[in-house]
């Protein structure tokens, strides 16, 4: 897992380092990792995904409709 987030969100060059940051940048980064890799209708990388997501409201809303969380 944490190759994937170094690769796809670049964890390692993260600069947040004071308080509960990093904790909490950590918890978001791989809820954002499960979303994506559960996202089945783009083959293609994770990294590629995120970026698709960032410039495509409409993949991002796909993005975000895959049903993870179970509260």
């Amino acid at each position: 897992m944490h190759w994937s987030l170094d690769v796809s969100f670049r964890e390692d060059a993260c600069k947040v380092r004071r308080d509960e940051g990093p904790a909490n940048l950590a918890c978001l980064r791989r809820l954002a990792l499960t979303q994506l890799q559960r996202e089945t209708s783009l083959k293609a990388s994770v990294k590629s995904k995120r970026c698709r997501a960032g410039w495509d409201p409409a993949y991002m809303l796909k993005v975000l409709d895959c049903s993870v969380l179970s509260i």
